[in-house]
């Protein structure tokens, strides 16, 4: 049991680095997901209160600013630091690579467009909306089930192509970000500020976990 448990913890530490030197070089895109961890911990603390606006924070604030670094500020070009290009990085990426986040934006985009048409979702919602409130109601809610759907289906996905422990450690991972980037990102908006783009990844705590 012991055993299991520090494999587990190895592999949910391994995941984070990774994801951490492959994908989290830019100081916009790290300062960009301490805004997105924020925004999330506000998500998680509105989820069974207020889901509504939970749904709005999490996909409009959270999602946005969180996937807009990745698209946008951080490099894709060959990575100096870890000898790999951004083929491989994309190829071994455990959770969504870019390819596959399009995948999932283009369905959360295109879902109110197909609510607008279809009041009832094809008849999953028992009571069409008739009014811009209830519009967004029935918005929020897709963009939870999408949100959670999104989740399940990798997970359920990794349990087939590299093992359930790694689709656990993935999944938990995932719910843990918030707290993980709000801790390991915090300093990178001062750092930003004082013109550092690129974090060098060059310290000893760099070589430490390397």
């Amino acid at each position: 049991m012991e055993n299991a448990r520090k494999s587990f913890l190895e592999e949910l530490r391994e995941q984070r680095w990774d994801d951490h030197r492959y994908y989290h070089q830019s100081r916009i895109n790290q300062s960009l997901h301490f805004i997105s961890a924020c925004s999330f911990l506000c998500t998680y603390a509105l989820l069974f209160t207020r889901p509504v606006a939970a749904a709005l924070l999490g996909w409009l604030v959270a999602m946005v600013t969180r996937q807009s670094g990745h698209f946008f500020f951080e490099p894709k070009g060959y990575d100096e630091v870890n000898q790999a290009t951004h083929e491989y990085k994309e190829d071994v990426k455990v959770g969504y690579n870019l390819r596959r986040k399009v995948i999932l934006h283009l369905v959360w985009g295109l879902s109110p467009l197909v609510l607008f048409f279809s009041p009832t979702l094809f008849g999953i919602f028992k009571t069409p909306y008739t009014d811009l409130s209830g519009f967004i109601h029935h918005t929020a809610q897709m963009w939870i089930v999408i949100g959670v759907g999104a989740l399940l289906f990798r997970t359920v996905h990794l349990f087939f192509l590299r093992g359930v422990q790694t689709g656990l450690v993935w999944f938990t991972k995932i719910l843990t970000d918030p707290f993980h980037d709000l801790m390991l990102y915090r300093k990178a908006p001062l750092a930003l500020f004082r013109g550092e783009l690129i974090d060098p990844m060059s310290g000893p705590e760099y070589h430490q976990a390397a």
